[in-house]
């Protein structure tokens, strides 16, 4: 059984007892997150699909930890004006352990 769920703007297809890594999300370490928007969901070869949501379908997951990705770094500047301007960003994250998919029947 699988899902595909939309967080913080982008889809993830999510089983049970598997991780994912989504955008920052407020909850603390160990808290239960439950995702509403869940987009289809596969079971047994039956597959439902939302318009655009699947009603009564929910993911429940628990917060594993809370991180900062990978720095990015940039660089601008002007030609002939002198100015150069380098700056960097590092994108919070939340670390989830998928528990269960549920639909109500």
């Amino acid at each position: 059984m699988y899902a595909i769920v939309k967080s913080g703007g982008k889809q993830y297809r999510v089983e049970e007892d598997s991780t994912i890594v989504v955008d920052h999300i407020q909850a603390e370490v160990g808290d239960e997150v439950v995702i509403k928007d869940v987009l289809l969901i596969n079971r047994d070869g039956e597959t439902i699909v939302g318009t655009p949501r699947v009603h009564g379908a929910r993911v429940v997951a628990k917060v594993v930890r809370q991180f900062k990705d990978e720095k990015v770094e940039g660089f601008t500047y002007k030609p002939k004006k002198n100015v150069a301007r380098r700056y960097g960003h590092r994108q919070m994250l939340t670390e989830l352990s998928v528990e269960k998919i549920e639909i109500e029947k």
